[in-house]
C-alpha cells in the first residue's frame, strides 16, 4: 500500500465518498421533483401549512402565487377559497368557488376522482357562504349538487380529523341539507333555520 494511502487516508475518502454520494441523490431527487411537479404545487403545499395554521392573509398570498403560475390551479383556487371565508370575506370567497365550479365543469373528466373531489368540495363550501348569509335555498341546492357528484363529502371529515377537532359527530353537508330540506317544508313563520351550538361545528371542505 502507498505510504499516500494509509487506512487513516482510506476510512476519509469512503467518508467522503459516501457524503458525496448523499448530496448527489439529494440533488439528483430534488431536479427530478421539480422537473416533474405541477406549476404551482409548491405554493400550494405552502398555502396549505399557513391555512392549517390559520394564516388566512398568507395563505392566500401563497394560493395566489400559485395562481399567477398556473391560474386555474384547482388546489389553489379551492384552499384561497376556505381562507377568504375564514376571513369572513364571503363575497370575495363565492366568486373564487364560483369560478372554480364553472372551470371544473368545463374540464372535469369521469376518470379524475381528485378532481370530482374538488367540484364537490366547492359546491359544499358555497352552500356553506348563501347557508351563512340566509340564502337557504340556494345553499340545499348547492348542497345537493355536492352530494350527487360525490356522496362521501356527505359524511363529513375523516376520522382522524373527528378526533383531533370535534367532541361529537360534526354537521355536514348531508345532515345540513336533510335539515335545510325539513325546516324550508314548513311555513315560514314556524321554521328554524340556525341552530347555532349546531352550525359551529360545521366545516369547509378542501380535497
Amino acid at each position: 500500500m502507498s505510504a499516500y494511502f494509509t487506512p487513516q487516508i482510506q476510512k476519509r475518502f469512503i467518508k467522503l465518498m459516501l457524503i458525496l454520494t448523499v448530496v448527489m441523490f439529494t440533488i439528483w431527487t430534488g431536479i427530478t421533483w421539480y422537473n416533474n411537479s405541477v406549476p404551482g404545487d409548491f405554493e400550494v403545499r405552502q398555502g396549505d401549512i399557513k391555512l392549517s395554521d390559520g394564516y388566512y392573509e398568507e395563505a392566500i398570498e401563497r394560493f395566489d402565487a400559485a395562481l399567477a403560475d398556473a391560474p386555474n390551479h384547482r388546489g389553489a383556487l379551492l384552499g384561497k377559497g376556505v381562507a377568504l371565508m375564514q376571513l369572513e370575506r364571503y363575497d370575495d370567497a363565492e366568486a373564487v368557488l364560483s369560478h372554480s365550479i364553472e372551470f371544473l365543469l368545463d374540464t372535469l373528466t369521469d376518470d379524475d376522482p381528485t378532481g370530482i373531489g374538488a367540484l364537490s368540495a366547492a359546491y359544499a363550501n358555497r352552500a356553506i357562504i348563501k347557508d351563512r348569509q340566509g340564502r337557504y335555498e340556494d345553499a340545499l341546492a348547492d348542497y345537493i349538487e355536492s352530494l350527487k357528484i360525490d356522496y362521501d363529502i356527505g359524511e363529513g371529515p375523516g376520522w382522524l380529523n373527528h378526533l383531533l377537532y370535534y367532541d361529537k359527530t360534526p354537521s355536514s353537508a348531508l345532515r345540513r341539507a336533510e335539515y335545510l330540506y325539513q325546516q324550508l317544508q314548513l311555513p315560514e313563520e314556524e321554521r328554524l333555520m340556525r341552530v347555532p351550538e349546531q352550525d359551529d361545528k360545521q366545516r369547509m371542505y378542501k380535497p
